[in-house]
């Protein structure tokens, strides 16, 4: 019998052409090898060109979803993703109080590449004051820790500054994401026995087309490495490593920022079919 992977949660918004949100982050838990459950947010229209419109989903529904698969399913790690309203945030917040899941992810998406808010202000502020706390890990990037922390965010020296007041903010780990700077630059500020650590990781910065949704990518690999039980540095070095493996065998697709190649792993392991067919004589 095939073991049981483990169960990752996803709770975000729906983008219909699968670069961002939702549908992505069941792709990317499924190469690594996950179980991915969802809960979608608020439904989106966009392309590749940009997103158009938010419609957020009734609170209750977003309630009844939760609760319905926390009462079925052990959920082994959870990623936060688009909320859309404070009505959303709030809901998210009340079942994460109540169930106490492991290996919380939260993706602060304030706003898309394209400039639309994803979140209003009231969620924002509601963000801070009760989902920050509440997670394992907070992995915003550059535009998103200048919005919680209200610092300007542009280099390494800032992200230092803005993780510390990040874990003033009840934060217990942070990942500052630099993917638009010259050396694409993250940075890991960490709570051990020790004390608050840091650990900084680095690589080229990719001259890609194909970046739609990387920090979807980058923050629900991190729930599924924590949730196969690694810890947080090797997390970090993995998902890094996955993105930036996604983007350079992504295709094009698309008139605007196209998607990564999600399940590249899938091309590079084919396997033999164990499936036999036999034709039969046709009968007279």
């Amino acid at each position: 019998m095939a073991v049981t992977p483990p169960v990752v949660l996803t709770i975000a918004g729906f983008d219909p052409s699968s670069g961002a949100g939702i549908t992505a982050d069941i792709k990317t838990i499924a190469a690594h090898e996950c179980y991915g459950v969802s809960c979608i947010t608020a439904l989106t229209i966009q392309s590749t060109q940009g997103v158009r419109r938010v419609v957020g989903v009734d609170p209750k529904v977003i309630a009844e979803t939760l609760q319905e698969l926390v009462s079925d399913l052990a959920v082994e790690a959870v990623h936060i993703g688009m909320l859309g309203n404070e009505q959303a945030v709030a809901v998210v917040a009340d079942f994460l109080g109540q169930a106490r899941l492991p290996h919380v992810v939260l993706d602060p998406i304030l706003k898309s590449s394209s400039g639309a808010d994803l979140l209003d202000a009231a969620g924002t502020r509601l963000l801070i004051e009760r989902l920050v706390p509440l997670a394992e890990l907070v992995t915003p990037n550059l535009d998103e820790a200048s919005v919680l922390t209200g610092m300007a965010v542009t280099n390494l020296v800032q992200m230092r500054e803005a993780a510390a007041r990040l874990h003033a903010l009840g934060a217990a780990n942070v990942v500052v994401t630099g993917g638009h700077l010259e050396k694409a630059i993250d940075l890991l500020s960490f709570t051990t026995a020790r004390g608050i650590e840091k650990e900084v990781f680095k690589a080229d910065r990719q001259r890609s087309n194909s970046t739609h949704g990387t920090g979807c990518a980058f923050s629900t690999a991190l729930a599924c490495h924590l949730a196969l039980g690694r810890g947080l540095p090797e997390a970090v070095l993995l998902s890094k490593a996955y993105v930036s493996a996604a983007i350079t065998n992504a295709y094009p697709l698309g008139h605007g920022v196209g998607p990564l190649h999600h399940l590249y792993r899938m091309s590079q392991q084919r396997r033999p079919s164990a499936i036999v067919s036999e034709r039969e004589a046709l009968s007279s």
